[in-house]
């Protein structure tokens, strides 16, 4: 009863009554928008992890009710991604399916147009795991859910795109600046007013989407996966040095001690010629260079430590 009692005191939940919204969330996304303008020049969005809905109505409101012509609204496409199906809204397509997927990333880019193969402009993702209350499982359940959100918008989404997802905040995020801004030019965390302030909810707002050179995007699920035999599967030496950094925040997180003699573990060698190609793509950004220039050099510092000390 308390909790009824404190969700009908709080003004967006009666807002969102009033208005008509599926729940109090629609806000968060508004006020993201009124201060990022993420829907300027949008046409073309995909919503994960839908459920029950409120996003993709802001984004049905937003891109296509808002249209004045047939034509404006026939260049519209909003895609609403969940497991579980929802009520139907004006102009948003629902895929009933599993973000961990690689199948459900190309359903995603076949509702676009498969004659010009368009792609997404904005991917928002407003999931999050049932919260243990454990504030450090929490955070790890849902950096998990962010790791498969980024790995769906590698796929869908259209170079210079948006990406907007849930996190829950944590004493540095440092880290997860580092891998966004590995596929993004513009990194911000922001906590909107309409979102409670005893809770540990924000969200990253992302701009400028570029894959990195030599990047061949692969669908991550640190939960399921092999990180270091998912990243050798596509032979991209890009591949190999971010898809264990993305998933666990480490160049060194997939790889065991036990697991060194191994023919395909990554040796000092492939982490020099890596760091090489790299450093000296020219069709990598400086920005991205420097962000990974540290990370690869305490990388072959530790690794001729460990060889000395053999």
């Amino acid at each position: 009863m308390g909790k009824t009692s404190k969700d009908k005191r709080d003004i967006y939940y009666r807002l969102a009554k009033e208005e008509g919204w599926r729940a109090r969330s629609a806000f968060k996304l508004l006020h993201i928008d009124d201060t990022f303008g993420i829907f300027d020049g949008v046409h073309r969005a995909v919503d994960l992890c839908a459920a029950p809905g409120s996003w993709s109505q802001v984004l049905s409101k937003k891109l296509f009710r808002s249209c004045l012509t047939d034509d404006e609204k026939l260049a519209v496409k909003i895609i609403a991604v969940d497991l579980q199906a929802m009520a139907p809204l004006q102009g948003v397509v629902q895929i009933q399916g599993d973000i961990t997927k690689e199948s459900t990333a190309e359903a995603i880019i076949q509702h676009f147009s498969s004659d010009t193969h368009l792609k997404a402009q904005l991917v928002v993702c407003d999931g999050a795991p049932d919260v243990t209350g454990v504030h450090e499982m929490d955070e790890y359940m849902q950096n998990q859910l962010i790791v498969s959100a980024l790995s769906i918008a590698t796929f869908v989404l259209e170079p210079g795109g948006k990406f907007v997802a849930k996190i829950f905040k944590g004493n540095d995020n440092c880290l997860l600046e580092s891998q966004m801004r590995a596929f993004f030019t513009n990194f911000r965390i922001y906590k909107p007013p309409s979102s409670r302030s005893s809770s540990i909810e924000a969200f990253v707002v992302c701009s400028g989407f570029h894959l990195p050179a030599g990047y061949i995007p692969q669908i991550i699920n640190p939960a399921r996966d092999d990180i270091r035999s998912l990243s050798l599967r596509t032979g991209s030496a890009t591949n190999r040095r971010l898809i264990p950094f993305i998933a666990c925040g480490d160049l060194n997180g997939a790889i065991d001690d036990d697991t060194a003699n191994l023919d395909n573990d990554i040796s000092l060698e492939d982490i020099e010629m890596t760091y090489d190609a790299i450093m000296g793509e020219s069709d990598s950004t400086e920005d991205f260079k420097l962000l990974l220039n540290d990370v690869f050099l305490q990388e072959i510092a530790l690794r001729k430590l460990q060889i000395a000390e053999k």
